[in-house]
């Protein structure tokens, strides 16, 4: 066999052993944005939330902090809660440093790299997370280029406007009916187990990036041909 003929079939085997997907579901903190949970349980502490570490979470949150996310409350319906709770009349703009305290970064390539995979797949997001978060992140404020989220997604599926959160099978069904998306032509990436274990259960391709994790090389294993 000659280099060429070599080279011929070692392609056609690589694209053999690729899986063929349609949709690519992203989550959104710890995937895209880089997080950190301590700094936002001090920023809470120091407004008066004694108890912020029970509350928060990377993954699910509890009390307050979890009503705001399944949409039992809107963003004015925490603030009130939160003063209740504390017994301190905290502005509003205080609550909103403290869940922004969550993100240390929101890396330009990652996004960039979103959109390029625009061109071959729907690319959506389904992610746990609060009007304050996204008012931030559907402004020009978001990243350096001044674009808002929402300019890098196909569709957003957003746990406080589903009224309900991973790692529900609500959420997934929810999303899947909303779409028309098929589970085994979908790539999902989580960075929560509990996330990924109910995708899988349900025929969704994941991967569950570490957070900060560059995931880009795991494209390389799919494609849309």
């Amino acid at each position: 066999m000659d280099i060429l003929s070599f080279y011929d079939l070692y392609i056609n085997h690589s694209k053999m052993q690729k899986q063929k997907i349609k949709d690519v579901v992203f989550d959104f903190g710890g995937v895209i944005m880089e997080l950190d949970r301590s700094q936002a349980v001090k920023k809470f502490i120091e407004i008066g939330i004694d108890n912020a570490e029970d509350l928060i979470g990377l993954y699910h949150q509890q009390g307050v902090f979890l009503e705001v996310e399944d949409g039992t409350i809107d963003r004015e319906g925490f603030y009130a809660k939160m003063r209740e709770i504390c017994g301190k009349d905290i502005p509003s703009e205080k609550m909103d440093e403290g869940w922004l305290a969550f993100i240390t970064d929101t890396p330009q390539y990652k996004l960039d790299f979103i959109n390029e995979l625009r061109s071959k797949y729907k690319v959506s997001m389904l992610s746990n997370t609060n009007p304050i978060i996204m008012g931030w992140a559907k402004s020009e404020e978001f990243t350096e280029a001044g674009k808002p989220v929402d300019e890098y997604f196909d569709e957003l599926y957003l746990s406080y406007e589903m009224k309900v959160v991973k790692p529900s099978r609500k959420i997934f069904e929810m999303m899947i009916e909303q779409s028309g998306m098929n589970p085994s032509e979908t790539l999902f990436l989580d960075d929560g187990a509990g996330n990924i274990a109910i995708a899988k259960e349900m025929g969704f391709h994941t991967y569950q990036p570490a957070n900060g994790e560059d995931w880009r090389h795991v494209f390389e294993h799919y494609t849309s041909e």
